[in-house]
């Protein structure tokens, strides 16, 4: 299929799929309505567009991708366990597919705490969602985002309300399988942190082996005043997958939101992560680690948008590329009028250990107020010869000493990341991969 043709292919599953659903209030179908329209009016965007201009999506349009169906409960359970990283927190809900399963989740929480599948909060309680979901994350400007709201259904649901401090992380797992025709599932995430609560969540996509499917995702965030919030992605999708996920993050005064996106699979991956600081005294940082080889493309977009007096951002994207793959990071740091006081730091930095893997970057600054101190800055280069000599002559082999130069530099990253499994994992996984 050609752009438009896979334009009225999702126009036409979009009706069936609405015919079928029979969930939810009014203001969801509305807000379905609405999205698709949207999506409609967009279309997919072109190399032609200044945030699409360095990945091309012709890929993922010209494959018919069908609505990914539930179930093989069995088949994901032995991948988790064969990939390690299912026991990275004793609050876990998993998800294949895009849809809820029971029998692999696992909560132990306090009462006040809810967490569930997005599907039942939709069915049971819609009132208690209306105010949130697809508040944050746009769908009237970004053509992904319309997609997925068109077929928001399932995902998952966290709300911790005031006064709550969760000390174990919450792991949400989306596991994705094609078994032999190419699906797309559609997973959405909310995410509530009340006023003086302070939660983890860790998010990770799952595929194995080189299945081709497509998981288009978005996790609207909201923080309350004096929240605290660390968030983690982890994207280990089959070599063979599409993966484009939007994360829209709003915080209020005084809040702290931390990011830390790792991408590792996926033949083509697609970030988009925004945060609006709109509550004087807020903080976020933004932190990433992409390593991809072969002709894997990776693309990191990033929007801190500083709204209110006196907040502070710092943002640090590393890459490591091999083979013949391709990277993007677009990060922007945008100071509103209003905004004196900000202090913002913004770094992008770049390993190449192929002469035909490329990048290509661009940090931003756009800043409409004379009192601020924001800085930014990229680099890009290969492994420091100097260094490879210094270990070389020390009796080390010229593959180990690439080896431990490479984990060094993806240290910095892996090294702040506080849940202790995850990191033990993404150590182990860097060192096997290396």
């Amino acid at each position: 299929m050609n752009s438009t043709e896979a334009r009225d292919f999702y126009r036409g599953r979009f009706a069936q799929f609405e015919k079928d659903l029979n969930i939810g209030q009014a203001w969801t179908r509305s807000v379905r309505k609405e999205a698709i329209s949207r999506f409609s009016e967009l279309g997919f965007p072109g190399t032609s567009c200044e945030e699409w201009k360095y990945t091309n999506v012709a890929p993922i349009t010209e494959i018919p991708f069908e609505l990914a169906e539930n179930g093989l409960n069995g088949v994901a359970s032995k991948a988790i366990a064969r990939l390690g990283i299912g026991n990275l927190a004793d609050n876990r809900l998993v998800f294949i597919n895009g849809h809820y399963s029971p029998k692999l989740s696992s909560l132990r929480l306090p009462e006040n705490i809810r967490v569930g599948n997005l599907a039942a909060v939709l069915s049971e309680n819609p009132g208690g969602v209306e105010p949130y979901l697809a508040r944050f994350a746009s769908y009237q400007d970004q053509a992904f985002v319309a997609l997925n709201t068109a077929w928001m259904n399932d995902g998952s649901f966290v709300y911790v309300p005031r006064g709550n401090v969760l000390r174990e992380p919450i792991h949400l797992v989306f596991f994705s399988t094609a078994q032999g025709e190419a699906t797309v599932s559609y997973p959405r995430n909310l995410i509530i942190i009340g006023d003086e609560s302070q939660a983890t969540v860790v998010e990770t996509y799952l595929g194995v082996g080189n299945e081709v499917y497509f998981t288009n995702a978005v996790t609207e965030i909201v923080l309350g005043k004096n929240a605290v919030f660390d968030h983690y992605k982890l994207q280990r999708e089959s070599d063979g997958a599409f993966h484009v996920a939007t994360l829209q993050v709003h915080q209020d005064r005084s809040s702290n939101f931390s990011s830390h996106s790792i991408s590792l699979g996926g033949a083509l991956a697609r970030n988009d992560f925004n945060s609006v600081l709109d509550g004087e005294g807020s903080e976020c940082s933004l932190n990433g680690l992409y390593m991809v080889d072969g002709k894997q493309h990776v693309d990191n977009h990033t929007r801190v948008d500083h709204m209110k007096p006196h907040c502070n951002s710092r943002e640090l994207y590393k890459g490591i590329l091999d083979g013949k793959a391709k990277g993007v990071f677009n990060g922007k740091i945008y100071v509103h009028t209003a905004a004196q006081g900000t202090d913002a730091k913004q770094t992008n930095k770049n390993l190449l250990l192929s002469e035909d893997a490329t990048i290509n970057t661009k940090p931003q600054l756009e800043i409409y107020n004379d009192n601020v101190k924001c800085t930014h800055g990229s680099t890009v280069g290969q492994l420091d010869q100097d260094g490879l000599f210094y270990l070389r002559s020390r009796g080390i082999e010229l593959k180990d000493a690439r080896r431990l130069m490479t984990y060094a530099f993806a240290s910095e990253i892996i090294g702040q990341i506080k849940v202790a499994k995850l990191r033990t994992w993404l150590e182990e996984t860097f060192q096997s991969r290396i």
